[in-house]
């Protein structure tokens, strides 16, 4: 079988900056920050107070009676972004299609409040047993095996970790296994919930947390702000959508990966701009066509001036037309959903002609000499983009998107 084009037809994302699709956009492209004082945990002995948190969500609006006692909020924000991109997608599972229907869901901690949780009545409080769903909920594949339990998927179905670029490796999984033919629908992208004071303690002793906001590639950043929330995509073979009528809001065209086989912190260039030459060979595309990149952009001391490194590196002397920015800036690092929220943000960039800001700008770092879209969105028709991640451990994923004809 010759490969399939494959298309994105629904989205799904609820995050910082807003709980569905629709709020969400609405935020990243009027460039609006959602970063404040944590709320869901007590900070009076963290460093750090701020984060992008999912606020005025309500879990029983979402899932009635004991059900929401079954899934960590990792997992809830899983299947919420899935029944969005489902609706969104118009499409109709057969059984036929459960079949051949796969979820493919990244998260880089799982259920890491119901393990706070746990080891807090065992250690602290000395209780001699713990709660009797902690593994279910605890589990890194708790969110793709509800999303199947949800809609009947009975296809491909399995878990990514890959730390910070979880979500960017299951996109780009489950979008070769729709175009060789393993499945003819995907659910795909991920959710991280880790505002459990356990977690935020080990990020703080990293030494790499902003103790203000995130401002990625300015001469006065000063680190990285976490985030939470869950984006899912709806993948399917372009000519199956279309045959049916499907919105399409863009197609995946290529994937690259990469190990920077180098160190568990310290990013290299050759590795990220390695991920990128793939996921571009992959697309068959010349970086000369490509109009804009969703940057990792963590804001922290080591990523952006090696991201740009690796950008200039990849595009050479187009990288200074390039449009760069990281929506980080706004909802903060969501860890293993980072992939998948800013893979919604390019899609909409991509089909609404409004390329995203980089929020909280001030004065550029010399070593970063991008064009980095300050503080304002910018109107510009762009056909290719790429979506960078990279994560600690040197592993890269990007994904390359065509906008919809």
């Amino acid at each position: 079988m010759a490969d399939r084009r494959v298309a994105v037809t629904g989205v799904g994302i609820i995050c910082a900056a807003g709980l569905n699709t629709k709020e969400a956009w609405s935020s990243l492209q009027r460039g609006i920050p959602a970063i404040g004082r944590i709320t869901s945990v007590d900070t009076y002995t963290l460093r750090f107070h701020n984060a992008a948190e999912v606020r005025g969500y309500d879990p029983g609006a979402h899932f009635p009676g004991s059900q929401q006692d079954h899934l960590d909020r990792f997992a809830q924000f899983a299947v919420i972004a899935a029944r969005e991109a489902f609706v969104d997608s118009g499409a109709t599972l057969t059984p036929e299609l459960c079949e051949r229907t796969a979820v493919v869901l990244g998260t880089g901690t799982g259920g890491q409040s119901t393990q706070d949780a746990g080891f807090e009545d065992l250690y602290l409080h000395g209780r001699g047993r713990v709660h009797p769903l902690i593994i279910p909920r605890a589990m890194v594949n708790a969110g793709a095996s509800q999303v199947c339990m949800e809609f009947g998927a009975t296809g491909p179905a399995f878990a990514i970790s890959t730390a910070c670029s979880s979500s960017n490796h299951a996109i780009g999984l489950a979008f070769q296994m729709v175009r060789r033919g393993d499945a003819d629908l995907a659910f795909t992208g991920g959710s991280e919930a880790p505002f459990g004071l356990g977690l935020l303690k080990a990020w703080e002793a990293m030494r790499v947390m902003a103790p203000d906001t995130c401002r990625p590639f300015c001469k006065d950043r000063r680190g990285m702000v976490l985030g939470e929330g869950g984006a899912v995509l709806i993948l399917e073979p372009l000519e199956a959508a279309q045959a049916r009528g499907a919105k399409i809001y863009a197609e995946i065209v290529g994937f690259g990966m990469s190990s920077d086989a180098h160190h568990v912190t310290q990013p290299t260039v050759a590795g990220p701009a390695r991920a990128m030459r793939s996921a571009l060979k992959d697309a068959n595309i010349a970086p000369e066509q490509f109009g804009y990149v969703n940057a990792h952009g963590t804001g922290t001391p080591g990523n952006d001036p090696t991201e740009t490194r690796a950008i200039h590196e990849v595009f050479g002397a187009h990288a200074k037309r390039l449009a760069v920015s990281s929506t980080k800036s706004m909802h903060g690092h969501a860890l293993g959903a980072a992939g998948a929220i800013e893979s919604v943000a390019t899609i909409m960039a991509l089909k609404d002609g409004i390329l995203p800001p980089t929020a909280n700008f001030t004065e550029a770092d010399p070593e970063c000499d991008l064009d980095y879209i300050p503080n304002q969105p910018r109107v510009a028709r762009v056909e290719y983009a790429l979506s960078n991640s990279f994560a600690f451990g040197g592993l890269n994923a990007v994904l390359a998107f065509r906008a919809s004809h």
